[in-house]
C-alpha cells in the first residue's frame, strides 16, 4: 500500500526507524517537505545513520529514493550527507537517488536571514535550527525564490541572485549580520551545484509512473504535526506543512494515490525549541536526560520531555487521517512505577479535548491525567505483542482508545528487529 508517515507530535517521534522498517516492502521513498533542519536517526545492521535532506530508503538496496517539490534543499548540506554515506560504504548514485527540479534552494543568505529573525524576536523567538528553512521558504511564498532548475544555468542564477540580493543585504546590515555578494554566494555553491547535477529531474511524472505500475510508494515525513504552519502551536512552528497533506503538495502524487496513513508518537511526549508543552514535567526530562536519551539529532540540543499528551495525539490522528499508529520507544518507560496520561486540557474552568488556537489559552491550560500502572520490567526483548508485560499492553491499548486509532508497530529498542507488529 502507498503510505504516508507522519509523526504526531512535535517532531523527533522515531518516524526513521518507522520509515526504515516499511522501506522493505516498498519500492520508492519520497521526501516532500522541511530541510535539514529534520533529523532522522536509523540503526541498521549495528551502524547509526542520522539522515537530514536524504530519504531513509537509501540504505537499504533496490530501493528508488526522491526528494520531492516541497522540500528546501541546501546543496552543500546534502553534498556533505552523500559523502558521509558513502563513506560508510552506501552507494548514492543518480539511480538510486534524484532530487525534483522544483525544490527551493537554502542559500547562505538564508541562513543569516534566520539568525536575524530570531535575534529581533529576542525572548520570543522560535527557536529555530537557523539553517535557513524559513525564510527559504518565506521566499517561495513571495516568490523571489530560486528552484534547482533555476541555477542549471549560471546566468539565469547569478541574475536571480543578484536580484534577491538587493532586499537581503539591507535586512542584514541592519542587524550588523554579514552581508553577500553574488560572486560569494555563487561560489560556495557551484561544486554542490555541479555535484548534484546527475540527479536532478522531473520527479512527478516518475513518481506517477511508480503508483501506475502499481509499485509500493513510501512518503517520510519530517518535523511532527505540531510543528505544522496550519495546525501546529503557531507560531511556535516549522514553515511547511508537516502533516499528511503536506506528502501530496510536495510531491505532485494526489491524495486518490494514498491507501495508509502511519501516525508515529512516542510512547512519552517530546519538543525541542520554544513553545507551550502543557505537561512537560522536568522529573522526565531528568530521567530520560540522565540515561544519554533525548537529544536533538540535528541540534544535539537536550530535548524537553513529559508525559504523553492525548489532547495532541487524538487531534493529529483526526487532521492527518491516521489509519494506524506506531508507538516507538515504549522501553523508555520500563523503569516507571506509575505512569501519567494526558487526557484533556483545562483552561478557565473548562474542559477541553482538543488543542486551542488562542495563543493566550496555551498559557493557561491544566494537564487532566489519568494514571496507569507501569510495568517495570524489560521489554527491549520483546518480539510479538504476547511477549509483552501486561500492564505495557494495557497502556497501549488504551493510547489507541484515546487516538481513535488502532496501534499497529511499537518499537521497544532501536534496532529494527525491536519492531512488533500488532
Amino acid at each position: 500500500m502507498n503510505t504516508i508517515i507522519c509523526g504526531l507530535q512535535w517532531g523527533d517521534e522515531g518516524k526513521g526507524k518507522i520509515v526504515d522498517y516499511l522501506t522493505e516492502t516498498a519500492d520508492v521513498v519520497a521526501r516532500g517537505q522541511g530541510g535539514n533542519n529534520a533529523g532522522h536517526t536509523v540503526i541498521a545492521n549495528g551502524t547509526k545513520y542520522v539522515l537530514h535532506l536524504i530519504p531513509s530508503g537509501i540504505l537499504w538496496e533496490g530501493k528508488n529514493c526522491i526528494i520531492g517539490n516541497g522540500v528546501v534543499m541546501d546543496p552543500v548540506g546534502l553534498c556533505k550527507e552523500i559523502t558521509t554515506l558513502e563513506e560508510a560504504g552506501i552507494l548514492v548514485d543518480a539511480a538510486k537517488l534524484q532530487i525534483s527540479d522544483r525544490a527551493h534552494i537554502v542559500l547562505p543568505y538564508h541562513r543569516e536571514l534566520d539568525a536575524a529573525r530570531e535575534a529581533a524576536l529576542g525572548k520570543n523567538k522560535i527557536g529555530t535550527t537557523k539553517r535557513g528553512i524559513g525564510p527559504t521558504y518565506a521566499d517561495k511564498a513571495n516568490r523571489n525564490g530560486l528552484r534547482l532548475a533555476d541555477l542549471m544555468c549560471e546566468t539565469t542564477a547569478r541574475e536571480l541572485i543578484e536580484i534577491r540580493l538587493a532586499d537581503a543585504n539591507e535586512t542584514l546590515s541592519r542587524h550588523d549580520l554579514p552581508t553577500f555578494t553574488t560572486d560569494q554566494v555563487w561560489e560556495e555553491i557551484a561544486p554542490a551545484i555541479e555535484r548534484l547535477r546527475p540527479h536532478v529531474s522531473n520527479t512527478i511524472p516518475a513518481l506517477h509512473k511508480a503508483w501506475k505500475d502499481g509499485k509500493t510508494i513510501l512518503f517520510e515525513g519530517a518535523q511532527g504535526s505540531f510543528l505544522d504552519v496550519d495546525f501546529g502551536t503557531y507560531p511556535f512552528v516549522t514553515s511547511s506543512n508537516t502533516t499528511s497533506g503536506g506528502a501530496c503538495t510536495g510531491s505532485g502524487l494526489p491524495p486518490t494515490a494514498i491507501e495508509r496513513v502511519v501516525g508515529v508518537c512516542k510512547a512519552y511526549t517530546t519538543r525541542v525549541g520554544s513553545g507551550p508543552f502543557i505537561t512537560e514535567n522536568d522529573d522526565i526530562s531528568e530521567y530520560f536526560h540522565a540515561r544519554g536519551m533525548e537529544f536533538g539529532a540535528t541540534t544535539g540540543r537536550p530535548r524537553r520531555c513529559g508525559w504523553l499528551d492525548m489532547v495532541l495525539i487524538r487531534y493529529a490522528c483526526m487532521v492527518n487521517g491516521v489509519t494506524d499508529l506506531a508507538v516507538t520507544i515504549l522501553d523508555g518507560l520500563d523503569e516507571r512505577e506509575t505512569i501519567q496520561v494526558c487526557t484533556a486540557y483545562e483552561i478557565d474552568g473548562e474542559r477541553h479535548d482538543y488543542p486551542p488556537a488562542n495563543r493566550a489559552a496555551w498559557d493557561k491550560a491544566t494537564p487532566v491525567y489519568e494514571t496507569l500502572p507501569g510495568w517495570q520490567s524489560d521489554t527491549t526483548g520483546a518480539r510479538s505483542w504476547d511477549d509483552l508485560p501486561e500492564n505495557a499492553k494495557a497502556y497501549l491499548t488504551r493510547l489507541g482508545e484515546l487516538a481513535g486509532a488502532p496501534v499497529t508497530y511499537i518499537g521497544n529498542g532501536p534496532e529494527r528487529e525491536q519492531t512488533i507488529v500488532v
